[in-house]
């Protein structure tokens, strides 16, 4: 398994993608996206999915270039069409333009449809918390194939359908939560698939409903389960909540329809931290608050407590510096796609 440095890695992903069709712009922010979550851990949003866009590219389900238009706004709120561009380059679009109605309006909304996978969901609240704001994003993939059974059920009727929130603060490591509201993302099946691992119980159900540790059933109609365990109804009953916001009040709908187009659907939101109380205020007392919770004596066979942002923070510093180790099989795509593009050499991948 190959140790990567992440300028290299980058440079990579963007030279596949764009010679795959996608400019530069495009490019770079799938690119620097998916390397973003290799350095944070979360790799299964990260550069193994570079493949797949490019798939996706080749089917006509992602369309290069696509302009992404506003169907109606107001003050305080926005709703874009996509077009089916880049999720990575149109949410972010869509994430500036509600950061400077916050800036005027205060508080302000934005509902995104017909788009791809936007990759790390973090990425856009952290947008407006870099702005003093606190910015919330909730994603969920329309009417595309689904990959989590309701709590109770065997059939796959939900999207992973993550949440995060952002808030500014005088730390060093960023204050943010970003999580699925399933028991684990899909593409980490795809990670243990890749990297032949079997995977903890409670991950998944195969097809008949049973659980299992082989990461290989989920391919076989098995589904991933709501996060909670045995209180899954709460997983299940956010991720319901989050494809209202983000399948129905786009317009999306939802259940699956037959062309299998992953359509990232998207509500996010800013709030102007300064129009609650001061900015400074509100920062210092956000650390105060980190620190209370990081002096909690740990329990037993903890290494202690974390506020939410924080391994993150503390894994991207170890891989800026000793690179990401990036599991063969994607490796193998990555090269393989390289040569077929005549940039083997080029790359440094021959």
């Amino acid at each position: 398994m190959p140790t990567v440095l992440a300028d290299r890695l980058t440079r990579i992903g963007a030279a596949l993608l764009k010679a795959a069709g996608a400019s530069d712009e495009e490019a770079d922010a799938v690119a620097v996206g998916c390397v973003n979550a290799n350095l944070t851990g979360h790799d299964s949003h990260g550069v193994i999915a570079i493949p797949t866009y490019i798939d996706r590219i080749k089917a006509g389900h992602i369309v290069p270039g696509a302009k992404w238009t506003i169907v109606q706004e107001t003050l305080t709120t926005t709703v874009i069409d996509g077009h089916w561009g880049f999720g990575f380059h149109v949410n972010a679009k869509a994430m500036a333009l509600t950061i400077e109605k916050a800036k005027t309006a205060n508080v302000a909304a934005c509902t995104v449809f017909r788009q791809s996978h936007v990759g790390r969901l973090a990425a856009y609240p952290m947008m407006a918390m870099r702005e003093g704001m606190i910015g919330l994003a909730t994603a969920d993939s329309g009417r595309s194939p689904k990959h989590v059974a309701p709590f109770g059920g065997r059939e796959a009727r939900l999207g992973t359908n993550p949440i995060s929130i952002a808030v500014p603060s005088d730390l060093d490591a960023p204050f943010y939560l970003d999580m699925a509201t399933s028991a684990v993302a899909a593409g980490k099946i795809q990670l243990a698939v890749a990297r032949g691992e079997e995977i903890p119980r409670g991950w998944i159900i195969d097809a008949e409903g049973r659980h299992t540790t082989d990461p290989r059933e989920y391919r076989k109609g098995g589904a991933l389960l709501p996060l909670g365990g045995s209180e899954g109804y709460k997983g299940s009953g956010l991720a319901a909540m989050v494809e209202v916001l983000c399948g129905l009040l786009t317009g999306l709908g939802f259940g699956v329809e037959p062309s299998g187009r992953h359509n990232d659907g998207c509500f996010m939101a800013v709030f102007n931290v300064a129009a609650f109380r001061p900015l400074n205020d509100f920062k210092r007392e956000v650390a105060e608050f980190a620190r209370y919770l990081k002096s909690t004596p740990p329990s037993e066979g903890s290494n202690g407590v974390f506020y939410p942002g924080e391994v993150e923070y503390l894994r991207e510093q170890k891989r800026r510096k000793e690179g990401i180790e990036v599991e063969d099989a994607t490796w193998e795509r990555l090269r393989a796609l390289a040569g077929g593009y005549k940039l083997a050499a080029e790359l440094g991948l021959s």
